[in-house]
Parts: C-alpha cells; sequence; structure tokens
C-alpha cells in the first residue's frame, strides 16, 4: 500500500507459514530469501505495503536461474517481526541488511511503498543502488492525498477501529489489487486470498505500533527526485488510483531520464497479475544495463 501518513506501520502476531529456504539475521533485523548464482550484481526486491515478500512468489524461479535475488520482508510484515524503536526507517534496515548479506551494489526492483523505500535508499547510498524499477510508486512519493486515496483510508480506518482485520485487510484488496475501475470477480482469486493474508498478517504484526515514531527524511525522497543518479524505470497500471499515477508522473518528472511502461488491464500490483509478463520486464531491464 503505502499512503500519505502510513497507516502501514502495523504489527506482532503468528509466525508466517509458506515460507522456504528463509533466514532471519539478528544484525540485519529483516527475515529474507536469497537464492541464485553469487558473483554478479545481485537484484533486490522490495514488496508493496499491501504485501509481503510472498508477492514476489512467481518471479523467484525464472528471475534466480541467472540472478542472485535477495526478497526481504520491511519491519512489521511477513517475518520480520522485531518492534522498532523511534527513529527506524524501512530504509535504514534494508541498508543494514545488505550490508550484512556483503551486497554492496544492486539493481533495485520496488513495489508501492517498497519503491519509496528504494528511492530513499538510493538518495542516501548512491554507490549501493546500480538501477530503479519501481512499481506503481506509493508511499513517500505520493504527492497529495486524492478524493480516491481519502476514500480508502476511511474504509480502512473504520475497519481497523471496529477491531474488524478481516474487513480491513478486504479494505485494501478492493482498493489496491482490484482498484477502483474493475469487479473484484476479474481478479483470481488466488491473488485476492494472497493479498487479504497478506495485509491481514501486517495488521497482526504492528498492532500496538502507532505511538512509534519512524524517521523522515527532511528534505523529502519527494523533493529530491532530481539527486538519483541510478537509472530508473516506471511501471504503472491503468486500472490503480489516481494518486500512484500523481506519484509516477512526478518521479518521471523529476529523475532524469526515467523511462516509463503502462500495463493497461492492471491495477497496483501487475507482477501478480501478469507475472509471465513482468519477469519479461525485468529481464529486459537488466539487460539494458551496463
Amino acid at each position: 500500500m503505502g499512503t500519505a501518513g502510513e497507516l502501514a506501520r502495523r504489527t506482532t502476531g503468528r509466525p508466517a507459514a509458506g515460507h522456504e529456504g528463509t533466514s532471519s539475521l539478528a544484525d540485519s533485523r529483516l527475515a529474507h530469501d536469497r537464492s541464485g548464482p553469487r558473483g554478479d550484481t545481485p537484484v533486490v526486491l522490495l514488496h508493496a505495503g499491501v504485501a509481503d515478500r510472498r508477492m514476489w512468489a512467481p518471479q523467484v524461479a525464472a528471475l534466480t536461474r541467472d540472478h542472485d535475488v535477495v526478497r526481504p520482508d520491511l519491519r512489521g510484515f511477513g517475518e520480520s517481526t522485531a518492534r522498532p524503536s523511534d527513529g527506524w526507517s524501512h530504509a535504514e534496515d534494508v541498508m543494514t541488511t545488505l550490508a550484512a548479506l556483503g551486497v554492496h551494489r544492486a539493481h533495485v526492483v520496488a513495489a508501492s511503498m517498497g519503491a519509496g523505500v528504494a528511492v530513499e535508499v538510493a538518495l542516501t547510498r548512491p554507490d549501493l543502488v546500480v538501477s530503479l524499477l519501481l512499481v506503481a510508486p506509493g508511499g513517500p512519493l505520493i504527492p497529495r492525498m486524492t478524493d480516491e486515496l481519502r476514500e480508502f483510508v476511511r474504509a480502512e480506518v473504520a475497519a481497523v477501529e471496529a477491531g474488524d482485520l478481516d474487513a480491513a485487510a478486504a479494505a485494501n484488496v478492493a482498493w489496491w489489487l482490484v482498484g477502483p475501475h474493475r469487479e473484484a470477480a476479474t481478479v483470481a482469486s488466488a491473488n485476492r486470498e494472497l493479498v487479504h493474508a497478506m495485509q491481514r498478517r501486517a495488521f497482526e504484526i504492528t498492532d500496538g505500533w502507532d505511538e512509534i515514531e519512524e524517521a523522515e527524511p527532511d528534505p523529502s525522497a519527494a523533493a529530491r527526485l532530481g539527486e538519483i543518479i541510478a537509472p530508473t524505470l516506471v511501471l504503472t497500471g491503468a486500472l490503480d488510483i489516481d494518486a500512484i499515477g500523481e506519484a509516477a508522473d512526478a518521479v518521471l518528472a523529476g529523475v532524469v531520464g526515467a523511462r516509463h511502461t503502462r500495463w493497461e488491464d492492471v491495477a497496483h500490483l501487475p507482477s501478480l497479475e501478469r507475472p509471465g509478463d513482468f519477469t519479461a520486464l525485468v529481464e529486459e531491464w537488466l539487460a539494458t544495463l551496463p
């Protein structure tokens, strides 16, 4: 997800099921998977705020044939359940994790809130980020609260305040996976169920984190887009909410040389809706880079 004011500061429940080959380094803080041949520049996958690292499962087998792939769960998602202290940040967690893994340069593929995290990492450590593929950029990159975004926030907040986490997760499925421009039945039920499970998990983990202050860069990442030197590709879905289109426009206007691809038949999570095409896009993008 990744809204302004970030309702995605969520928190601690049961261990997530369904991960294979997982590891969690005490000094890196973030649970993650790493697989594929070592030696080349790694590819780091940062998930959306409505998901966790399971969202990349359709891409892993293909990408790890030729690439060293690192898939973390951002703090408060999936298996990254450690309660933070004031002043923490997703970007710092990612940089700490990569340093612990000995990753000093990486291609970053990131969705939604994860795209905002990726931009913050690229601004803080331009030597670390070789390239950016930003999918439906959100989080701190959203320039304003649109009517659609406000309507989603109202639905989510009402459900959370009522203690109905299933309804809160369902609101996220409806607004982010399905989008406001089509019926839920047009989206694969397996994807709806997965996103519901991932988002509900995030609510469970972050229950009680509201009082914890997350660090906010000053100036913001959105105000510093012109400083990004990494080659950048932005992917958007025509069925996504309008706030994401505005964020994408801001990135394309701010990052020198940024390129844009738009898919007409998807909303906020194109890697789940068109997994094969998304994998091909990543491979084509990496092939264009030095």
